[in-house]
């Protein structure tokens, strides 16, 4: 398979919104991604910064070997603006490379390697554009592009459709919960037979994490950290490090995660949580994620689950966040969260609600790291002879 240098299929966009037509302003994240941007540009002057289209591209060549990875991504609205310290590029001809199959590229972690690589490299300790147009890629017929592009975006409609799905799901898991535990309570005057507790109270452990001293990047234990839990309340693959068996037993023992264990960030981005569940064990963590196991003599896992899903935590965590270099929430502050608890015939109907809704939302989210690994291997036929 011959591969092809990229500068000779893309140039570079340099148009400026002097007439301040455009007002969306978008920033680029180290995932790829573009979101709106949280700036303030009051009083800033924007008849300076870029215009980026539909299907033309921004990168950040500073970032790259800080983060071992480059933020580049293919715009797909309309138009929007950026800083003018993103370069811009475009396809030259879509009739010999389409932009979609361009960004599958560039979502390739080899690709990521290659960049770090040059970036390490690099005078000033970032990516040159240079080195940037030549690098190489494979650049099949037109209509074979077209074919490994259908079928990518195949599994990614089918991804969206199920975030969609879970994201329904969990509306009706808060609604139970508001239902159930919200409307028409006052916890100063609770029903008969329910009582206030303190979470530690239904809990056998609340305990969290290290930093290892070692990583194994080979190692057979999944490491979660703060980043590996995603905000739809699952973990990420992709975000997991390694530990070995030996770090895990011994050093790190105290954190070892279990099935329905409750993982509960507790530094930095604060309150995103998860339940574990056996697909990810063997498993650890560190010190900003809380592990919260639920005495299932007491309460089932899935129920205390699902009040964190209705948000039980949200204002008081808020209200009880310590201020040290970064946001950060203390065991003791976690095991003091207190949660409404009805009556044992109250507390069995509502389990039986939401255990068939999260029985679902798993199923979901299964399905996707399946269709995710799909695209991975998608991704990694794109450097071998099986293209053409």
């Amino acid at each position: 398979m011959e591969y092809h240098r990229l500068g000779d299929y893309i140039r570079e966009v340099n148009v400026r919104n002097r007439e301040l037509k455009v007002t969306r302003l978008v920033g680029l994240t180290i995932d790829k991604a573009f979101i709106p941007s949280v700036a303030n540009v009051i009083g800033t002057d924007l008849s300076n910064y870029k215009v980026i289209r539909r299907e033309q591209f921004a990168c950040s060549l500073m970032q790259v070997s800080r983060d071992g990875k480059m933020p580049v991504a293919m715009f797909d609205d309309d138009e929007a603006i950026m800083s003018p310290a993103y370069p811009m590029f475009e396809v030259a001809d879509k009739s010999r490379l389409l932009p979609q199959y361009l960004m599958m590229w560039f979502s390739r972690k080899e690709f990521d390697r290659e960049a770090s690589y040059y970036a390490v490299g690099g005078v000033r300790g970032s990516l040159e554009w240079e080195d940037f147009c030549n690098m190489k890629l494979p650049v099949p017929s037109i209509e074979r592009q077209r074919e490994i592009v259908s079928e990518y975006e195949t599994l990614t409609r089918r991804i969206r459709l199920n975030n969609q799905m879970i994201e329904k799901l969990e509306a009706t898991a808060q609604a139970l919960y508001h239902k159930t535990f919200v409307a028409g309570i006052d916890k100063q005057n609770l029903p008969q037979g329910w009582h206030l507790a303190p979470l530690g109270e239904v809990c056998s452990v609340i305990t969290k994490g290290t930093t290892p001293s070692d990583y194994s990047e080979n190692g057979a234990v999944n490491f979660v950290k703060a980043e590996s839990i995603s905000p739809n309340h699952c973990i990420d693959n992709k975000m997991l490090a390694h530990i070995d068996g030996s770090t895990h037993n011994s050093e790190l023992k105290r954190s070892i995660i279990k099935e329905n264990d409750i993982l509960f960030t507790i530094a930095g981005t604060l309150g995103k949580f998860c339940i574990a569940d056996k697909t990810i064990l063997p498993a650890n963590t560190n010190q900003a994620v809380a592990i919260i196991r639920v005495d299932e003599s007491k309460i089932h896992p899935i129920d205390i689950y699902a009040m964190f899903v209705g948000g039980i935590h949200e204002d008081y965590c808020k209200r009880n966040i310590q201020q040290a270099v970064q946001a950060n929430l203390s065991l003791e502050t976690i095991s003091k969260l207190p949660i409404v608890l009805p009556t044992d015939d109250m507390m069995k109907r509502f389990h039986q609600q939401v255990e068939s809704t999260f029985r679902a939302i798993y199923l979901k989210q299964q399905e996707n790291i399946k269709l995710t690994e799909l695209q991975s291997l998608l991704l990694a036929k794109m450097g071998n002879n099986k293209i053409n």
